[in-house]
């Protein structure tokens, strides 16, 4: 078959349905002539060039097929398209009436008279159904074509025609499909573009066009790099390269540039894949692309927002754990550097740091700051109008018309400007407030390539700064409280070294956590050295249960107990009664006062009256206490302990070892007895007093401390001095979280030399045999300036002990840093001193005592009483007391 000019004309039909016109279009056949009804068409140019479509064409996607009908209306010849059109060989096509076989029996009588139309010469054009005959007798396949039918004639004249097929329900597929991609190209809100296979755009959308300026039609031919930044465009060459070459689409690249006549850095989200022909032939990648720069930036704020609130919770996790200034300082710049700021630093008011009761700063801000925390995720890197670097512990002041010293005050964050050419960018100054006051400021800085601090930043850094600020506020006034307490618990202790006769001192106490140098409250621990006559001595420990103000307060209260007291020359058991109505009276109205002014008895019923039935239980004051007094003269030491630790022993060449002293109720319980245990101490033998805190903590039980705390006493030979501190070496890590006193003693009785002893018979002459006995032993001690004073003061009360004692009379002389005399007898009644009137012979014996001794006294004994007296010795400066005027002052 020849090739045919295709040229269509109307149907003379007009309800034969939509026509076809497809101007330029040839059919692949054998070359022949070609005529139409109405005669022959005209010759087509000498230059016309007919040659098959290159892959890619319409007809890739169009089904079109052609088939020759002869004289006697039989196909006479059937092409491939027909065969992959109707599904039927050639073989089979050719000799077929394509009436009977492809249309439907309804409409074969029409067909038949159109057939013959056309044998006659008549062109037609119209849409056929017709239906593919079944190789099997089936039904066969429903199509819908349209036909166009041009008559020829053959070689020997006769007529013919000529059908050009084309299957309509895949044209009006192609033409659906065509107007829905129109549709989705032309009116997608998202920039769409179809480039080559040589990276240039062949197609753009509206949308893009209106982001990147001009109508669609201008962007043909462009590159990416006619729209993005020289490396944004080489990294999105190379993926649309990779697209190309693998098919492997990408999702969500994003692209940063910028559009014509803005600076504003925008930012897309682009999908790419690759697109190809009707034979699956690369053609080229479409490209679409999301304006997401909104977007980015509520993600960016969405992340500013998530870290600052991080940034939150770890300040309120990590900030204020100690009550240290400094380290609260520290602990806000571990939180914001680098999560926040480059560099930081703290500076507070040196009038806080010192302790200063008046509000920190001036009026102007310039106030003297010391800097106390200084952080940087940079090495050397100065802050930003500052002038010279400050370092950590320096102390400063910002000049009046700088940032810092005007957000000092008025207590705003101010932002201060970059020095030129520095390394820091963007600083804030930021007053840290607390309780409306201003304790300090803070500095956050970033650096250049980090971005600048912005309205949210400088919220949270206020937020940050006053949340560090209310912690150091807090630190501030507990160091103030802890240092009161402690002058208090101080002020309550021993002054100095304590000194007795017989005894060698040595004491230690700390507060709690000392050892570890982290802050805490003190505790209710003493210990006391209290000098008794008779060259006797009272060691006390003790520790009130609890912590702060008020155990320091109670622990006061206690100790002043103690020592009124032990004055009394009572026997420990008795003292340690009375402590405990004492301690039990701490927490009722009337307080401790009550305790020296009725008996126990009374004491117990009235505070039970009193007490309502459900005390409060923060009121009730519990202690413990151990009470030892040492007589040096015989080296025996009497205990009693109201349950606290036991006493430790260590004898010369033995192994330390704990007294068996019953340990009783703690102080402020009552209903039980004390119980007194008498030991005698060898001379050199080494006693230890001390608290829980020594022995206990959390990680140590207690048999454990005890058991390293007896250990550590291994060489008692030591200085005492060595001894507490190796002691507490040693035990270091047992103790810090609790306050501890510790009170060595080594025992060193009188020598036998320095004591005078006689009994003297219920006579008047022995009156002048204490005057001899007392003359004789201090000469024999080279006492002689004392010997008048002494003679007279024996004799007053040898016969005070004559004339009111009973039994035999006992005179004993000791001599250590001072010189005693005691007069023994067995008479219950106590002396009493009384104001001789100038008419009375008598009742001035007392009163000239107290006026020639530097102390008097007199204390019950099992046995009756004892009256004594004391007298300094001469060192050469202070001279002794003229007994003749003493006794002319009486007068």
């Amino acid at each position: 078959m020849s090739e045919i000019p295709a040229k269509a004309t109307e149907s003379e039909d007009p309800s034969d349905g939509a026509r076809l016109r497809a101007g330029g279009a040839a059919i692949t056949g054998t070359a022949g002539t070609a005529g139409t009804a109405g005669g022959s068409s005209p010759a087509p140019p000498a230059d016309a060039l007919w040659q098959s479509s290159p892959p890619g064409s319409i007809y890739d996607y169009i089904k079109v097929a052609s088939f020759s009908i002869g004289p006697d209306g039989l196909v006479d010849q059937w092409s491939l398209r027909a065969e992959q059109l109707f599904g039927i060989p050639a073989q089979r096509a050719v000799g077929m009436d394509p009436i009977e076989a492809f249309v439907d029996p309804d409409l074969r009588e029409r067909g038949q008279r159109k057939m013959a139309e056309i044998l006659d010469g008549r062109e037609w054009t119209g849409v056929v159904p017709f239906r593919t005959p079944d190789p099997e007798g089936g039904r066969g396949t429903d199509g819908l074509a349209e036909v166009y039918v041009m008559p020829t004639r053959t070689e020997d004249g006769e007529r013919a025609a000529v059908c050009i097929v084309v299957d309509v329900r895949v044209l009006r597929s192609i033409e659906t499909d065509l107007a829905a991609s129109q549709a989705i190209f032309g009116q997608s809100p998202f920039g769409f573009l179809l480039i080559d296979t040589d990276l240039r755009v062949r197609r753009a959308n509206q949308r893009f066009a209106s982001i990147f300026g001009g109508t669609p039609d201008d962007h043909r031919g462009r590159g990416v790099h006619d729209y993005l930044p020289r490396a944004e465009a080489e990294r999105v060459s190379a993926t649309l390269r990779r697209v190309l070459e693998t098919g492997d689409s990408i999702t969500d690249m994003h692209v940063t540039g910028f559009v014509p006549g803005s600076d504003e850095r925008r930012h897309w989200s682009v999908n790419l894949y690759r697109v190809h022909s009707g034979t699956g032939r690369p053609i080229g990648i479409a490209w679409l692309g999301t304006d997401i720069t909104a977007r980015r930036a509520a993600a960016r704020e969405a992340a500013n927002a998530r870290r600052n609130l991080a940034l939150l919770n770890e300040a309120g996790a990590r900030i204020g754990n100690s009550l240290d200034l400094e380290t609260t300082a520290r602990e806000l710049l571990d939180v914001v550097v680098p999560g926040f700021c480059d560099l930081a630093t703290v500076d507070l008011y040196q009038g806080l740091l010192v302790g200063d009761e008046t509000p920190p700063g001036l009026p102007d801000g310039s106030a003297e700051l010391r800097r106390v925390a200084f952080a940087s995720a940079v090495s050397d890197a100065p802050f930003a109008g500052t002038g010279q670097p400050v370092k950590v512990g320096a102390v400063h002041h910002y000049p009046f018309n700088s940032p810092c010293a005007d957000a000092l005050r008025t207590a705003r964050p101010r932002l201060v400007p970059p020095d030129e050419g520095g390394l820091v960018q963007s600083t804030l100054a930021v007053p840290m407030v607390a309780h409306d006051t201003v304790v300090g400021l803070a500095q956050f800085s970033r650096t250049k390539g980090s971005e600048p601090f912005g309205d949210r930043d400088r919220d949270l850094a206020v937020e940050l700064a006053a949340r560090a600020a209310v912690c150091i506020d807090n630190a501030r006034l507990y160091r103030r409280e802890h240092e009161r307490a402690l002058i208090l618990q101080r002020s309550l202790l021993p002054p100095g070294d304590p000194v007795a006769a017989g005894l060698d001192i040595a004491c230690r106490y700390l507060p709690g956590n000392a050892s570890t140098g982290r802050p805490s409250e003190v505790g209710g621990d003493w210990f006391d050295v209290i000098e008794l006559p008779g060259h006797r001595t009272a060691l006390v420990v003790g520790d009130v249960m609890g912590r702060g103000l008020r155990a320091a307060v109670a622990m006061g209260e206690l100790r002043t107990a103690v020592r009124t007291l032990a004055q009394l020359d009572l026997e420990p058991a008795e003292v340690l009664s009375q402590l405990d109505e004492i301690a039990r009276g701490l927490g009722t109205p009337g307080g401790p006062a009550q305790a020296f002014g009725a008996g126990p008895g009374i004491q117990q019923a009235t505070r039970a009256a009193r007490r309502p039935r459900e005390a409060d239980l923060s009121e009730v004051y519990l202690a413990t206490c151990v009470y030892a007094v040492y007589d040096s003269v015989t080296r025996r030491c009497t205990f009693a302990n109201a349950g606290h630790l036991p006493p430790v022993l260590v004898e010369p060449g033995e192994p330390a070892l704990m007294l068996d002293v019953p340990p009783g109720m703690p102080l402020g319980v009552g209903g039980e007895p004390f119980e007194e245990v008498e030991i005698e101490l060898p001379e050199g033998a080494l006693l230890a007093l001390y608290t829980d805190g020594l022995v206990e903590s959390r990680d140590h039980p207690l048999d454990e401390g005890l058991q390293a705390f007896v250990g550590a006493l291994t060489d008692p030979n030591r200085p005492l001095e060595d001894v507490c501190d190796h002691v507490l070496n040693t035990l270091d890590t047992h103790h810090g979280e609790d306050d501890l006193a510790l009170l060595m003693a080594r025992v060193q009785g009188l020598p036998a030399e320095s004591v005078g002893d006689w009994t003297l018979p219920r006579e008047p002459r022995s009156v002048g045999r204490a005057r001899e006995y007392a003359r004789g032993q201090l000469l024999s001690w080279d006492l002689e300036p004392l010997v008048d004073t002494a003679e007279l003061l024996v004799s007053e009360l040898v016969t005070n002990a004559l004339r009111y004692g009973e039994g035999e009379i006992r005179l004993r002389l000791l001599l250590d840093r001072t010189l005693v005399c005691e007069v023994w007898d067995s008479g219950l009644v106590q002396p009493r001193r009384r104001r001789a009137r100038d008419t009375d012979e008598g009742g001035r014996g007392l009163q000239l005592v107290g006026l020639l001794s530097a102390a008097w006294g007199s204390r019950r004994t099992h046995r009756g009483k004892t009256v004594w007296f004391e007298l300094a010795l001469p060192d050469g400066e202070n001279g002794v007391a003229d007994p003749a005027e003493a006794l002319l002052s009486l007068f």
